[in-house]
């Protein structure tokens, strides 16, 4: 990987890891059109930008992540199960559905699904506003939806944002949530990347690595950002509608 494909990955993944429009989906795409092997340093490299992403949020959120909010931690815990669990189980299975046009499917169903969620949704009607106030049950109730999100194209935040919205939280709320869910998510799914990839850090060229880490970083940070202000005048009818394009375009490129 040169540096103009880190810098082309790395925006990619902090663009999309966090907005409700499938990061794996948009990865596989750019680096099919990049040509970019899925080799093992290719997939190192894509440890790396999860890591920066992660630390975005860590850093917006730095006042969740103290001893006094353990009880949103262990709630946010059994809303990760679900997914590590089947994800664990059927790892096998789930590689085998990476396909572009499995990832168009995907994208035109989970817009569609945005646009009827949001056509019977009414904010003043939210009971939750706050995701210290989500309960264990909600919270494993999200994670049922994440587990949608093993099948690629689907997106990770877009199926806890619905969960959300489901469960009578405001959009922010709903947002937030998802964004704190992703720290115990990408640093399994990452950290165990990185047991299996680990001597590919050996003898590589480390400045696209640097530069990647860097650009992810900056991008997540700023998109989390912007996407928090969005939601405060905005619904996520405008993803959807997104994803319904992007997912025709696809199936018609291929």
């Amino acid at each position: 990987m040169d540096i103009f494909q880190a810098i082309i990955i790395g925006i990619i993944e902090g663009f999309t890891e966090f907005l409700p429009i499938s990061s794996t989906g948009h990865m596989i795409i750019a680096s099919n059109l990049l040509g970019i092997s899925q080799d093992n340093i290719n997939k190192a490299y894509e440890v790396i930008i999860q890591f920066s992403a992660i630390l975005a949020v860590m850093i917006i959120y730095k006042d969740k992540i103290t001893i006094s909010k353990i009880e949103l931690w262990k709630k946010l815990i059994v809303a990760f199960l679900p997914l590590a669990i089947i994800g664990y189980l059927f790892k096998d299975y789930i590689k085998m559905l990476f396909s572009i046009e499995v990832v168009a499917i995907m994208f035109i169903i989970g817009g569609v699904i945005f646009l009827i969620v949001e056509y019977f949704y009414d904010e003043q009607k939210a009971i939750i506003t706050d995701v210290e106030n989500i309960t264990y049950k909600e919270s494993l109730l999200i994670g049922l939806a994440q587990v949608l999100a093993l099948i690629p194209g689907t997106s990770r935040a877009g199926a806890t944002i619905i969960g959300g919205l489901l469960l009578k939280m405001d959009r922010k709320t709903s947002a937030e949530f998802s964004f704190l869910l992703a720290i115990p998510v990408m640093m399994a799914v990452s950290g165990y990347d990185l047991l299996k990839h680990y001597h590919e850090f050996i003898n590589i060229n480390w400045l696209p690595f640097i530069i990647g880490f860097v650009v992810s970083f900056v991008v997540a940070f700023i998109t989390i950002k912007l996407f928090l202000t969005f939601l405060q005048r905005f619904t996520f009818i405008g993803f959807g509608v997104y994803r319904i394009l992007f997912g025709i375009i696809l199936l018609i490129l291929v």
